[in-house]
């Protein structure tokens, strides 16, 4: 079964490391928080998704 990402947007403060780890991911929204682009990971991803997860400093990014 492949794994989701989900951005909690009451605690995501937009700072954008996310996009950086992995922009094939993540992009900024209009409402300057971050915004999955990819419903379901593919294998080849899940190594981002998880490092985004590790380095976002509010813990906003689920890997499930």
């Amino acid at each position: 079964m492949a794994k989701k990402v989900v951005v909690n947007k009451d605690a995501c403060i937009g700072c954008g490391l996310c996009t950086g780890v992995a922009p094939e991911i993540f992009t900024i929204g209009d409402d300057g928080k971050s915004e999955v682009v990819v419903e379901e990971l593919p294998e080849e991803l899940e190594a981002a998704a998880e490092d985004s997860a590790a380095q976002c400093p509010v813990q906003a990014i689920v890997v499930e």
